[in-house]
């Protein structure tokens, strides 16, 4: 083989970061990228100061109601710029809208992880709309699902991105939703392996070491994997976390560890597909190395076959070419070219397009909202609210959205009362609030939890803790909570509360069906994923 046919295939191994929103310069440095590097893939983000590592800086997010068509318009120009049909990939885990406004968003796994089990076909509908979705926009490769088992409430990554903590469920929904997308004809992606959930530390700024040793994983983190593998998954991402104990005890990140892809996931698991590094940019590794492409070149000897988010493409290859064997070389092409097979990228006129469907995604959102609702506590009657209404003993509240939301919307069909809201510091008055409630006694709480991820008790004000915890006290109180599970246990006195329903995703089907469910008082089919203790 020549060395510029060697060159050309290890340049499939790269599949740099580009967003949706770059300059035009930014544009033709990738254009440049492609054409003289024949690199493999591309994987998309929305925008430099949203991407992977950047989200702690202070750089802000621009949004764009055009993202959609300007992501369609990149994909077709960087196609035609490419001499080997690139794979392009991105991270969807809750369809395009984690990365593109205006564009359909299903629910989060840890909502899906409350679906009873005889559901999953429900799980599958998602991985197929999303599937249908990245097609529509000519993706071929979602990096999602997650196989993580979340068995730490104090993940600051992983959390409502897991389909929960029993391993049996992970496994069950994470393979049914890369069938979705498969049935489809789009790739997934199990990740983080070895396992990510039970980690404390964000591996996008330092790096998570787990303690478990061999015996321990098998029995837990790496049951979903072995599902996924059991099922040919497409590929599975290596995460930029530290296993000591399979790794001659060192702290070396699995995604730069031998030990961890050849001959675990390799031999021990059998695993002959695709493997992919998590984000090279991420800094539990990007800072390991000052010489340009040795990183690219320790991820590649280790045993990954694409670089994701690779950020020193040219002298990457460089460094493979001087390193690498040609049988090293010829087997990762060999899984790349097979996955670009797979999504029929290689024949001619393989460009794919297709509508988002709305409408589509509404009904099964709705169905999700229907069967994923879980009671936590509920000790108060349809027939005890009616009689608080009657006496003009009952009162509405919501926090971080007005009352003109579709929950409240929903019950006041039925259920008119005095209604009060708490938006944002700047322009409510919690005293006030304090005030109006007073003379009622029965108080219906709709919780918009603002953030997903825990930092800072997920946004939520002290002073909206301080009135939670003060009306939990005194008065019977009907929480609804849109968002997070894992926020119940920072609500002080919640075990006061008389009733507790968790909804999970503030979406207009889910809120406009937690209000058909309490009016018509309606069983909940939902279970909570991951165990929670409430104070």
């Amino acid at each position: 083989m020549t060395a510029q046919a060697l060159r050309q295939k290890v340049g499939q191994f790269f599949f740099p970061a580009v967003f949706i929103n770059d300059t035009e310069e930014n544009i033709q440095e990738t254009e440049r990228l492609i054409k003289e590097h024949n690199i493999g893939g591309l994987t998309f983000f929305h925008s430099r100061a949203s991407a992977a590592t950047n989200y702690e800086s202070k750089k802000k997010v621009e949004f764009n109601d055009d993202s959609y068509q300007k992501i369609k318009a990149l994909i077709v120009r960087y196609q035609n710029a490419a001499t080997t049909p690139l794979l392009i990939s991105i991270d969807a885990e809750w369809g395009l809208a984690m990365r593109i406004e205006k564009t359909p968003q299903y629910p989060y796994a840890i909502t899906l992880g409350a679906l009873p089990e005889d559901k999953s076909n429900l799980v599958y509908e998602v991985g197929k709309q999303i599937g249908l979705d990245l097609k529509a926009a000519g993706i071929h490769y979602n990096l999602s699902p997650l196989a993580d088992i979340n068995n730490n409430p104090n993940n600051p990554v992983i959390g409502y991105r897991s389909f929960g903590e029993n391993k049996e469920k992970v496994a069950h929904f994470a393979v049914e939703y890369l069938k979705g997308m498969s049935e489809v004809g789009i790739l997934g992606c199990l990740k983080h392996f070895p396992g990510h959930g039970n980690t404390n530390v964000d591996s996008h700024l330092g790096l998570p070491v787990l303690s478990e040793t061999l015996e321990e994983l098998l029995e837990n983190e790496l049951y979903p994997f072995i599902k996924g593998i059991e099922h040919n998954v497409d590929s599975i991402m290596i995460g930029h976390l530290a296993v000591p104990s399979l790794n001659e005890g060192k702290n070396t990140s699995a995604t730069l560890s031998k030990p961890i892809i050849e001959t675990l996931l390799r031999e021990k698991l059998g695993y002959d597909g695709l493997v992919i590094s998590d984000a090279l940019n991420m800094h539990s590794v990007s800072k390991l190395y000052e010489t340009k492409g040795e990183l690219e070149w320790e991820a590649f000897n280790a045993g990954n076959d694409i670089l994701c988010f690779a950020e020193n493409v040219p002298e990457g290859i460089e460094a493979i070419l001087q390193n690498a064997s040609p049988e090293r070389i010829e087997e990762s092409f060999n899984r790349i070219i097979k996955a670009k097979q797979k999504v029929g990228i290689l024949a001619e006129n393989h460009f794919t397009s297709g509508e988002l469907n709305f409408e589509r995604a509404s009904a099964l959102n709705l169905e999700i909202a229907q069967n994923s609702i879980t009671k936590i506590i509920d000790d108060f009657t349809i027939e005890q609210i009616f009689e608080a209404q009657k006496n003009n003993q009952l009162a509405k509240l919501s926090l971080y959205k007005n009352t003109k939301n579709p929950f409240f919307q929903t019950l006041s069909t039925v259920l008119n009362s005095a209604e009060f809201a708490f938006e944002n510091a700047e322009d409510s008055s919690i005293s006030e609030i304090k005030k109006g409630l007073e003379p009622f006694e029965t108080v219906i709480i709709s919780l918009f939890v603002p953030k997903a991820k825990p930092m800072n008790n997920f946004e939520i004000d002290d002073e909206v803790l301080e009135l939670l915890s003060d009306l939990l006290q005194t008065k019977k109180c009907l929480l609804y909570v849109f968002g997070n599970p894992y926020v119940l246990p920072i609500i002080p006195n919640l075990s006061k509360a008389s009733r507790i329903i968790q909804v999970y995703q503030d979406f207009e089907e889910f809120q406009k069906n937690a209000g058909i469910q309490f009016l018509e008082n309606n069983i909940y089919r939902g279970n909570l994923p991951v165990n929670i203790e409430i104070q």
